[in-house]
């Protein structure tokens, strides 16, 4: 039997249990984000497990969440963490840098490693094929000190993609298109795993993007293959020695399985007050909006911003 990406990562890292779904396993983990929201509890407890340095090959600490200076409870954070980071030796990213999963991304994130975050976004990572999954402060402690993580092994949804996304769609209308589909739990104790021809016509950004979003369906995290397309990016980022390729095997199984034409997607809007709320764009033309923004972890990428740019001129 072949296997998945999904299989492959968490075989290269297993180091307790089986890969059996439901059952317990122990992973080693590569790589941890932590963000100014989340990190100050993290770093207290580094403190408490009197760790010296940190045993990962890679852990950043983001500054992209608390940035508004109303008093002094923030700033004071922010140089907390830098102090902590210096200590216990970890990259850290000021203030104005960007937010942490696009940044990651470009800088450090690297095809076949897995990543641990103190945010729920993190499996934004498994754009680029890493096993990127989003955890508690405690568990993102202990992976820094070098303790497995924990976790039960997930049911892998194969999600074969073909055709090509017509003019003014995006990646955020696939994953709305998922959405619809599975609704807000619909993949829970599932990892969401993308395969097939139409992968050639997505950007790494455009993966990153339908990867961030997978945590709005519940899933474990969202794993994309290690492709041609992910060494072009890698290669646009100076890192091209980074990369490695990590695809599915040709008889690859999954253990549910669902199709995405994406000729067929059209423009998608998720509508209050849940990101499983998704009707199409055009049910809504000429409703009146009270609040919009272009950016944030979900819309991180240079089409997010064109898109609505060039329409509207």
């Amino acid at each position: 039997m072949g296997r998945n990406v999904t299989r492959k990562l968490i075989a290269e890292h297993l180091l307790e249990g089986e890969l059996v779904p439901g059952e317990e396993l122990g992973i080693r983990i590569d790589q941890t984000l932590t963000q100014d929201a989340t990190g100050t509890l993290v770093m207290l407890e580094l403190e408490a497990l009197q760790l010296h340095r940190v045993r990962t090959e890679v852990s950043v600490q983001y500054v992209d969440h608390n940035l508004i200076q109303a008093d002094h409870r923030n700033p004071d954070d922010h140089l907390f963490l830098e102090s902590a980071a210096r200590r216990f030796g970890l990259w850290f990213s000021r203030a104005g840098n960007g937010v942490s999963h696009p940044v990651h991304q470009e800088r450090f994130g690297k095809p076949g490693r897995t990543l641990l975050g103190s945010d729920s976004h993190t499996p934004a990572g498994g754009a680029l094929g890493m096993l990127a999954i989003g955890a508690g402060g405690v568990e993102v402690a202990l992976a820094m000190a070098g303790e497995p993580f924990r976790f039960r092994m997930p049911e892998v949804l194969g999600v074969r993609l073909t055709g090509e996304l017509s003019d003014w769609v995006s990646a955020k209308d696939v994953i709305l298109e998922m959405l619809r589909r599975y609704g807000v739990d619909g993949c829970v104790g599932k990892v969401v795993e993308y395969h097939g021809p139409g992968l050639a016509s997505l950007s790494a950004m455009d993966r990153h993007v339908i990867a961030n979003m997978g945590t709005e369906m519940g899933a474990t995290t969202t794993v994309f293959p290690s492709d041609q397309e992910t060494r072009r990016y890698l290669r646009s980022q100076g890192r091209e020695e980074d990369w490695s390729e990590w695809v599915a095997d040709p008889d690859a199984e999954y253990d549910a399985q669902d199709e995405i034409d994406l000729s067929t997607v059209e423009p998608l809007i998720a509508l209050p007050s849940s990101p499983g709320n998704v009707v199409p764009v055009r049910e809504v033309e000429g409703r009146e909006i009270y609040q919009a923004y272009l950016g944030s972890s979900a819309n991180p990428g240079f089409r997010d911003f064109a898109v609505p740019a060039l329409k509207g001129r």
